[in-house]
């Protein structure tokens, strides 16, 4: 059949195309094995149990170095200021005879640390239970940092404390223990290098037993012979061993633990 003029001149549509969906990510959603698996990560959200425990352990070990840090500068603020501009110094020269006889000077209280304390063996009480204590920082030390310390016993009553008599006493509380004694002109320069107060009464009779007033501190002093800290009576064994060892494991100079 022939078209029309009219049926020729009409536009032809344009063919129709399928229409696809374009898909905007290429990643595929999250599958799941099981629904447990869905529910467990919907909880737990983009944290895990180990991420959590690592953030935690983290912020333990900055604390514990904080605190390390804190202590050891403060360790070293105090003995800093025993030698700071304007004090009196503690600890000086001084000659004195060992438990032996023999000469004993502050030369060799050097390249190790000195825990010097000053008391008489007629003491009935107080140098007892500190000698007692000493002891035991003694061995408390040395097993925490090893043969670092010399342990001085020095008297504050040289007229009955002879070299032989000093001897005798310390035997009774650690072999370790030096002690130092020296002529009265001697032993009084010495306590008043360290600022230690003592007297005896006036008067005292040849043979007549007596008590001596005297200051009760352990003097730490360091390897270069420079006084770090005094230990009172209110500290325990244990609380001064730790002091001595933390002094001993902030030192960077020679150290003789031989």
């Amino acid at each position: 059949m022939a078209l029309t003029q009219q049926q020729q001149r009409r536009p032809q549509a344009p063919p129709t195309r399928c229409l696809q969906k374009r898909q905007f990510t290429s990643t595929s959603p999250l599958s799941y094995k099981t629904i447990q698996e869905a529910r467990s990560r919907y909880r737990s959200g983009p944290f895990s149990w180990g991420s959590g425990l690592f953030f935690l352990a983290a912020g333990a070990g900055l604390y514990v170095y904080l605190q390390f840090e804190k202590g050891r500068m403060e360790r070293k603020r105090v003995a800093e200021a025993a030698k700071g501009v304007g004090r009196p110094k503690v600890g000086g020269k001084f000659e004195l005879l060992d438990q032996e006889g023999r000469i004993f000077t502050d030369q060799d209280l050097k390249e190790k640390y000195a825990l010097v304390y000053f008391g008489f063996t007629h003491c009935p009480d107080i140098c007892p239970e500190e000698l007692d204590k000493m002891a035991h920082m003694i061995d408390l030390v040395k097993e925490s940092c090893g043969n670092v310390m010399k342990p001085i016993f020095i008297t504050c009553d040289p007229a009955r404390d002879t070299p032989a008599v000093v001897k005798t006493y310390l035997q009774e509380f650690h072999p370790a223990l030096i002690g130092l004694t020296g002529s009265w002109d001697q032993v009084k320069a010495v306590c008043k290098l360290y600022r230690v107060y003592f007297s005896t009464p006036p008067s005292v009779k040849p043979g007549q037993d007596y008590l001596v007033d005297h200051s009760i501190y352990f003097y730490l002093m360091d390897p270069d012979g420079d006084f770090v800290e005094a230990i009172g009576r209110q500290h325990s064994a244990e609380r001064a061993a730790k002091i001595i060892a933390e002094h001993v494991g902030d030192w960077r100079g020679k150290l003789n633990k031989e």
